[in-house]
């Protein structure tokens, strides 16, 4: 093993000795739909639009150690009670999971997952809206720990069907 932590035959030594890893594989958008009925009216009001964004996330095995995560946004915006547009964004990463025990296999796919690929699907987001006419829209941070806990609360409380 080299000073770097790299073994002769290039892999990383932390590896070799089971430690978990998340490595993202490739990262894409899967459907975008923008919709913009509010311009050019919209770029003429004085009324700041109200937002709302909605944030669902899916994870589903593709292979032994890869995962496919997508990250849903879909944010409209009204102002003076009409629409001015509708962005709705699929973005997936696929992740390589390994030496990640089962326990933490969810963790890892519904918060640390999106965690990675969000601040690329924010830029997707800023920039079709600014395309749109508008000024960018920047998302704030989402909190995925946060957003993970109210869903596994949802599911206890939900008795099963």
């Amino acid at each position: 093993m080299s000073s770097d932590g790299t073994t002769t035959d290039g892999q990383n030594g932390a590896d070799a000795g089971g430690q978990p890893r998340l490595q993202v594989v490739g990262q894409y958008i899967k459907d975008l739909s923008f919709e913009n009925p509010g311009m050019p009216q919209a770029g003429m009001t004085a009324n700041r639009p109200q937002m709302d964004l909605n944030v669902d996330l899916q994870a589903k095995q593709l292979d032994a150690e890869i995962y496919e995560v997508e990250l849903k946004l879909r944010v409209s915006a009204q102002a003076d009670n009409k629409p001015i547009f509708l962005l709705e964004l699929v973005y997936a990463g696929v992740f390589q999971l390994q030496n990640v025990p089962d326990e933490m296999r969810q963790t890892a796919l519904l918060i640390e997952a999106p965690h990675i690929i969000f601040p690329f699907a924010r830029r997707i987001v800023a920039d079709v809206v600014r395309d749109g006419g508008m000024p960018p829209l920047l998302v704030e941070p989402i909190d995925f720990a946060a957003l993970y806990r109210a869903r596994m609360t949802e599911l206890r409380q939900t008795p099963a069907a």
